[in-house]
């Protein structure tokens, strides 16, 4: 279940940022920051677990 929900994770973070992006520019470097945190934390956990 954990694979099946990181792995869907990058193509919808990816549709919702893009979708961001186009309509606000200038908060790109806060998604990219967020996204690049969700995705360590998330690849850390999955590690430990």
């Amino acid at each position: 279940m954990a694979q099946l929900v990181v792995g869907l994770l990058g193509p919808v973070a990816s549709l919702v940022f893009g979708i961001l992006i186009l309509m606000f520019p200038k908060i790109l470097n806060y998604l990219i920051g967020i996204y690049l945190i969700v995705v360590g934390a998330i690849g850390v956990l999955d590690h430990l677990i």
